[in-house]
């Protein structure tokens, strides 16, 4: 059905450059608003959050933006530019420029802490956050993604260890073990998907925005966020939100859990047979998940509290 989804792409101006939007579906049906759909990085693009286009089917418009630095918006090399305060602005503008008043916001991973930021901004017409995989503090990450990293076989530990130390960390070796912890907490599937692939390829062929922000791969953060931390501001948060997450997560079920227990009334659904990525790894039981999220909350449905969900 959505292959039918009327589609519209254009560019936003931002702070001077091209920030590029595509609009899956043409209109909202009554009583549905449409969808914002934050990807991760940062620096990656938007093409593996494609399975979110079904989305249209129910009613409403999905809409994508690939983050300024990355895919098919502008990027400008200027590494002062990547900071958590620019994508927030970012964000706010394009939802300025297209008229999105009332709006659910979907962020997977580094697109979820945008969406906590944002939300944490108090903006108007937020109908509800979708944190996917996600966490609310960057040091929580490392030590968790520490521990799931001292599980990989000896080898790998020690390849990885070595060209860290060696500052080496674009050689060929170590991108090999780098997706040894891939395989197991990003994406779980074999092979991956193409449209997985594309975003990885975008990030490949500039990581300038990843490695000034993150560091050189989802285990070592080094960059400008690595004491990013909002855990103790969950509380203010006062929207409907669902926090998603996999089995095999790098976003671990410690890292959901808080997320989770900080946003008073939030709904965790965990995803038993997915690692980073459930909305590629088990498509179906997500996107029935998110639907049935959505329409509670344009019911009005007063709370969405409930215990951890396994699926």
């Amino acid at each position: 059905m959505t292959q039918a989804a009327a589609v519209h792409e254009g560019t936003v101006t931002f702070r001077g450059y091209k920030v590029w939007y595509r609009i899956v579906g043409e209109r909202e049906a009554p009583g549905k608003l449409p969808l914002l759909c934050l990807h991760g990085g940062p620096g990656g693009a938007h093409d593996y959050l494609e399975p979110l286009e079904a989305m249209a089917a129910t009613g409403r418009r999905v809409i994508f933006y690939d983050q300024l630095g990355c895919g098919r918006s502008d990027q400008p090399h200027d590494p002062s530019l990547w900071t958590v305060p620019l994508f927030v602005e970012e964000l706010a503008a394009m939802r300025r420029a297209l008229a999105l008043e009332r709006v659910h916001i979907l962020g997977q991973s580094w697109g979820g802490m945008l969406a906590l930021e944002h939300a944490l901004t108090k903006p108007s017409g937020l109908a509800s956050l979708i944190l996917a995989d996600s966490p609310a503090s960057m040091r929580q990450w490392a030590s968790e993604t520490g521990r799931l990293r001292a599980e990989l076989p000896e080898e790998v530990r020690r390849t990885l260890s070595g060209h860290e130390a060696a500052g080496t960390t674009d050689d060929p070796a170590y991108q090999e073990a780098m997706l040894v912890f891939y395989r197991r907490h990003v994406c779980r599937l074999d092979p991956w998907p193409d449209c997985l692939n594309r975003s990885f390829a975008q990030l490949g062929r500039n990581p300038e925005v990843y490695h000034a922000m993150n560091g050189p791969s989802e285990f070592t953060v080094t960059g400008n966020f690595k004491d990013w931390d909002i855990t103790a501001r969950l509380g203010e948060i006062r929207v409907p939100a669902l926090v998603l997450s996999g089995r095999h997560d790098e976003a671990t079920p410690a890292i959901a859990g808080t997320v989770h227990r900080g946003i008073a009334g939030s709904r965790w659904v965990i995803f038993e047979n997915s690692s980073h990525m459930p909305h590629l790894e088990e498509t179906p039981l997500y996107l029935r998940e998110l639907t049935g999220f959505l329409d509670a909350v344009e019911s009005g449905l007063s709370s969405f509290d409930g215990p951890r969900v396994g699926c």
